[in-house]
């Protein structure tokens, strides 16, 4: 026994330390596969706020000149009036108005279309859902021109309700697509359910489907008025003599920049980021 022991002692021992010295370099090897990847995902994230800071920075600028371009000095002057620029906040106002009437009108219809796309099974489906997708991949310069087109073959005048009607024809797609994959998961033996009880179609849908779908909706509204207050191209076309915020801002780099462009630029940041914790929050403590 003694024999065997000594003769497998020495084998034992080398093996085992060999072990040891691939499991360190795993670790080893794992740990810089780690850092580079969050070198990566820091370098990655800079280049998307990178920007944002930029933008945030500048609203504290002092510019010499008409142009907010070089850092010249701090000042709180610009946040002291915001809305120096009459022109600089009637676009702004026009913006809002556009993104919540479009958005508005947009949630509704793509609220709807989502749900009867999942809901029912009718002849066609498959080709509307096609349809819903080409707003998404067909360059903005196309479908704003083609806006123009078809608005100036109605004789219609470009102006507030052309710049509606094209943005809730992009919004509607983003809407219908974000609600439809928050309704895809719903149970819809809850509905049939409620039926079953005595509950109409109309009060079934507003006691049961809506309050289940809410955060998909809640979600792609957000999503659609960013959309629509950020939208430059196909606003462009069918503006007409009306002025919104993209559309002062691209004026502007041609005759002045203004640090309070900067600074309500800022603030949009500020409440769209204040509105998004309010939603994170309610989903945290709104019970399952």
């Amino acid at each position: 026994m003694s024999s065997t022991v000594a003769s497998t002692g020495p084998d034992t021992g080398p093996s085992e330390s060999r072990a040891r010295i691939r499991s360190r370099r795993r670790l080893s090897s794992g740990k810089v596969g780690d850092f580079v990847l969050r070198a990566i995902a820091a370098l990655v994230m800079l280049y998307i706020f990178l920007p944002i800071f930029v933008i945030v920075l500048f609203s504290f600028n002092k510019p010499v000149g008409k142009f907010n371009y070089t850092w010249q000095g701090f000042t709180l002057e610009n946040w002291a009036d915001p809305f120096k620029y009459p022109a600089l906040t009637e676009a702004l106002q026009m913006s809002l108005l556009v993104a919540a009437v479009s958005t508005a009108i947009a949630l509704v219809l793509g609220t709807l279309l989502a749900v009867a796309l999942v809901r029912q099974r009718f002849r066609g489906s498959k080709g509307v859902e096609a349809f819903l997708v080409l707003p998404l991949t067909a360059p903005e310069v196309v479908l704003g021109a083609s806006l123009l087109t078809l608005f100036l073959d109605l004789g219609w005048a470009s102006g507030f309700t052309t710049i509606v009607i094209a943005h809730v024809a992009f919004q509607i797609s983003f809407i219908a697509l974000t609600v439809r994959a928050r309704v895809r998961g719903f149970d819809w033996t809850l509905e049939d359910a409620s039926l079953d009880l005595g509950a109409g179609p109309v009060r079934t849908f507003a006691k049961v489907t809506l309050p289940l779908i809410v955060p998909g909706i809640v979600a792609a509204a957000m999503l659609s008025f960013a959309l629509s207050l950020d939208d430059f191209i196909i606003t462009y076309f069918v503006s007409g003599s009306t002025v919104t915020y993209p559309l002062y801002v691209n004026a502007a780099t041609k005759a002045a920049v203004p640090p309070q462009i900067d600074v309500l630029a800022t603030v949009i940041l500020v409440v769209s980021l204040a509105l998004l914790a309010l939603g994170t929050l309610y989903r945290r403590k709104r019970p399952v």
